[in-house]
């Protein structure tokens, strides 16, 4: 335990309380142990030995030379004070200035007449070439005499890797690396999490020498080797806390959902107008094969905008329902929910009328059952219903009653699905649209309504690097659907630089006036809203803001809005065109009235916002136009860009901008236009974000784990420690025989990660 101990020793034991509290407060530094997993974020060398005539500015560099004078210089009405010393080697003069506490030292030993090693970056003050805050060694009276020992002290000095730590306004590097100095013995202490036959087989150096080789490295091979160990540390353990995730959910029980030769599923199969696509044969293949175990199967089906998740998706859903189960989707908007229980609908719709099974169901004001008909109404049947927050009572109780009689064998919803009074007869399969969307325990509340664990489909249409899918779903097996159904067809993509050149958005509408001409329809997309509480929420947004970056600062504007644009489209160059607004905060049943207007063709173009992101499947729809693209991340752009060409004729998607030309936006949008690849454009939009917290991202609520690793990078490290753990779990699933693992799993998995993990 005493081992354990010198880990969390408090911060404020050994820097004292003011330090301590900054660290606390502006690092999320608490423990002897985190600030020595606070690693160095780069390193500077301080520079050949150069003469003080020949100093380049902004640069890093190491002088020897000769104290002239120095002296206190007094400031601020005698509040402050920084010390001058000017330096001279013969050739040319230096000034040195040392500010605050850092004046005592240099003012003791940098007496004229000394002569020493200084190290730090040229800068120029009042027209004099300076080093502020320069580090410095003095030479030692002997090694004076003998030019060979000064030689090799100054290369020695010269050659030191300093390191550069990640810091804050109230506490810069230098300040934190003398902290780690004081902390750093304990580093003997460390716990190594590695099995030793794991480390040896690697020949990975031992935990207390990486942590001192990488704070305090002697060569870049010192760097190297610590970080290689160290990234292996953080992959190993997390993926040891997913391992142990998986092989939990292992030991539970759920009821088998075999096939059932002649059931809704090969009547459905039957009624396909089209042969499914390899793609969607090999990923059924695994989730029926995960479907028929006695234990839950978890896994995740990501895949390409319009690749056919939602059939892959119904086909795991009738599978249940012949075995006698009840099959859950939880849609993260009603917009979404509404179009997956049409589509539904629509694919099932010929078997319903093979099997004689249409009935006409109650409308409740013209909402809640899609176009009024269920499926039922035969001993082979079910009903497909919708349960959402807008639904009117009538229809809201008419679909409880199913569920719980069993009468309803699948149900689409949104979070209405996940409240207490929401009952299932036996739900056997959850099915979770667009995962991010959802917090964990959303997720978690629709599982735990089975008698027994129910098994989990996550789908989502944001392509994920198989990195992050190892982590941040890594207590899921994944599918991956990345074929397109035939027929699927070619999206043009293109920047229209609307400051640069006006007339480029000019052609753009008359591009959609030509769409709507030829039969076609389209879509305007804008950052916001433009009613009133837009406005307010925006101006509240400002209230708290802090100082935003120079890009951001430049563009005073703010997004384009719906109501706005819509308006003016309809009075100015798509004049005579039938033009509609959709966006989040309209009633429900207008939303779905709209969507239903715009499905059947009765509308041309749709003015939104992101609400028709994903799900909206509008095959007459052939061009997208989006406004203030720049304001939007890259996977959302392709989100939004695959709402297009979802017919047999080709796509446009025109990304209009006011970023210059040379700005990271354009650059962004120009990666979006020059591929469909949306796993290529997953990583280029990880790359721009970065890793965030893996574990959790937001929904943790916890500051980032990986401190070294990079699941942008480091695919093969990833892989290979998930081998690992699945290895040493299987062997030893409650780590008894791995103490120190478990006192590392203990220190990564915080409660709040821990409940995170566990609820999957």
């Amino acid at each position: 335990m005493d081992r354990v101990s010198a880990f969390d020793e408090p911060l404020k034991k050994l820097l004292g309380g003011a330090t301590a509290k900054v660290m606390a407060e502006h690092l999320d530094l608490h423990t002897v142990g985190d600030l020595l997993h606070h690693y160095p974020r780069r390193y500077e060398e301080r520079g050949r030995l150069t003469a003080l005539t020949e100093l380049p500015l902004d640069e890093h560099v190491t002088v020897v030379a000769q104290v002239a004078d120095a002296r206190i210089m007094m400031f601020n009405n005698g509040r402050g004070k920084r010390l001058e010393v000017t330096l001279t080697d013969g050739s040319g003069r230096l000034q040195l200035v040392f500010f605050g506490h850092g004046v005592h030292k240099p003012h003791k030993e940098l007496l004229p007449g000394r002569r020493a090693m200084f190290a730090g970056k040229v800068s120029v003050f009042n027209r004099k070439t300076q080093l502020a805050h320069p580090t410095y060694q003095l030479l030692d009276a002997r090694d004076e005499d003998d030019p060979a020992e000064v030689t090799e002290a100054v290369d020695a000095f010269a050659g030191q890797l300093l390191p550069i730590y990640p810091a804050c306004k109230q506490l810069d590097s230098w300040r934190i690396a003398k902290a780690v100095d004081t902390v750093l013995p304990s580093a003997g202490e460390a716990v190594d999490p590695l099995p030793a036959a794991l480390r040896e087989g690697r020949g990975f150096i031992p935990l207390p020498e990486a942590l001192l080789r990488i704070h305090r490295p002697q060569t870049k091979a010192d760097i190297a080797a610590a970080r290689d160990r160290l990234r292996w540390d953080e992959a190993f353990v997390l993926q040891v806390a997913l391992a142990r995730r998986r092989y939990a959910d292992t030991q539970l029980p759920a009821v088998a959902r075999r096939s059932v030769p002649g059931g809704l599923l090969d009547s459905f199969d039957a009624t396909l107008p089209f042969t499914l696509t390899e793609g969607q044969q090999k990923v059924t293949d695994e989730i029926f094969g995960a479907l028929a175990t006695e234990h839950p199967m978890h896994r995740l089906l990501q895949g390409e905008v319009g690749s056919g998740k939602t059939l892959v998706a119904l086909r795991a859903m009738l599978r249940v329902v012949d075995a006698g189960g009840q099959a859950a989707m939880l849609a993260p908007t009603e917009v979404l929910a509404q179009q997956h229980h049409r589509s539904i609908t629509e694919m099932m719709g010929e078997l319903a009328q093979n099997w004689g099974l249409w009935r006409e169901a109650p409308l409740d004001e013209g909402r809640g059952s899609g176009d009024g008909r269920a499926l039922g109404g035969s001993d082979r049947g079910t009903k497909v219903v919708l349960l959402t927050g807008s639904m009117g009572a009538a229809a809201r109780r008419q679909a409880l009653l199913d569920l719980v009689t069993g009468e309803a064998g699948i149900v689409i919803g949104t979070h209405a699905l996940i409240e207490d009074k929401v009952k299932f007869h036996d739900l056997g399969l959850v099915v979770v649209d667009e995962q991010h969307r959802f917090g964990v325990e959303q997720r978690d509340a629709l599982r735990s309504k089975g008698k027994q664990p129910p098994h989990l489909l996550v789908m989502t249409a944001t392509p994920i690097p198989r990195t992050v899918a190892m982590t941040v779903f890594g207590d899921l097996e994944t599918s991956v659907l990345d074929q397109l159904p035939a027929g699927r067809s070619p999206i043009a993509s293109h920047v229209v630089p609307a400051k640069d050149k006006p007339h480029f958005l000019s052609r753009a509408w008359e591009r959609v006036r030509e769409e709507v001409e030829n039969g076609h329809q389209a879509y305007v997309v804008c950052p916001r809203i433009g009613d009133d509480a837009d406005e307010a929420a925006e101006k509240k947004a400002k209230g708290g803001k802090k100082q935003a970056p120079p890009e951001e600062e430049a563009e005073k504007r703010p997004p384009l809005a719906v109501l706005d644009i819509a308006e003016q489209l309809a009075k100015g160059p798509l004049a005579g065109l039938r033009v509609e607004v959709l966006h989040g905060r309209m009633p429900p049943e207008e939303k779905d009235e709209v969507m239903r207007r715009f499905s059947a063709g009765r509308a041309d173009v749709l003015v939104a916002t992101t609400v028709i992101e994903v799900g909206v499947n509008v095959p007459n729809a052939t061009a997208m136009v989006i406004m203030d693209a720049d304001r939007f991340g890259v996977s959302q752009l392709h989100q939004l860009r695959g709402r297009v060409g979802r017919g047999s004729a080709p796509g446009l998607c025109l990304l209009v901008s006011e970023a210059h030309e040379a700005s990271p936006a354009r650059a962004r949008l120009s990666a979006v236009a020059a591929t469909l690849d949306g796993f290529e454009l997953s990583r280029i939009d990880l790359e721009q974000r970065r890793e965030g917290d893996v574990l959790g991202q937001a929904q943790s609520g916890v500051r980032s784990s990986l401190r070294v690793l990079s699941v942008i990078d480091d695919e093969e490290v990833i892989a290979a420690a998930r081998e690992e753990a699945v290895r040493v779990v299987a062997d030893d699933p409650g780590l008894e025989r791995l103490p120190e693992l478990r006192t590392a799993l203990d220190a990564l998995l915080d409660k709040e990660r821990e409940e995170y993990l566990d609820k999957g």
